[in-house]
């Protein structure tokens, strides 16, 4: 029975993916990000994600700080801000999350505060939505491999 649960973990996993990539959320990039991902590195994928969300909320914060300025006006800085996420974004395969960032990017490119207002608000939905996405397919993985029986090594103390 264990193998019966395992499998059908891997089958949520794999329609949750094809939904991702169907949806443009992620891109082939991410699909070269599991392939780094071995019985070595168990948990690569979700420790580069997690690095990302947590430098992307960073970033996200930076941008939203820049932005409620009152005599705001600092475009150049919003730029780089945009230019790291971005960049960042688009290594793990977050397609969409990158479009936003290119769009936000033409917003600052032509000192478009109401744009980059726009723009913010639609890459905080796509962030978020994105992490929850990807949340949830690490806890499938979790899952997963509980269901098939994974061992571990035991470490003599």
């Amino acid at each position: 029975m264990l193998g019966l649960g395992a499998d059908l973990l891997w089958a949520d996993m794999n329609r949750l993916l094809a939904f991702l990539f169907h949806q443009g959320v992620l891109d082939e990039q991410f699909l070269q990000l599991q392939q780094l991902q071995d019985e070595t590195s168990p948990n690569f994928v979700s420790e580069v994600v997690n690095i990302y969300f947590h430098e992307s909320e960073k970033l996200l914060r930076n941008l939203r700080g820049l932005l409620m300025e009152r005599e705001f006006s600092d475009y150049k800085k919003m730029g780089i801000h945009l230019n790291q996420l971005m960049g960042s974004s688009s290594s793990i395969g977050a397609k969409r999350v990158t479009n936003v960032c290119l769009a936000f990017r033409a917003a600052t490119d032509h000192n478009n505060r109401s744009g980059c207002l726009r723009a913010l608000e639609m890459l905080e939905h796509e962030y978020c939505y994105l992490k929850n996405k990807l949340h949830e397919l690490f806890q499938i993985e979790q899952q997963r491999v509980l269901a098939a029986g994974v061992r571990y090594p035991v470490q003599n103390n």
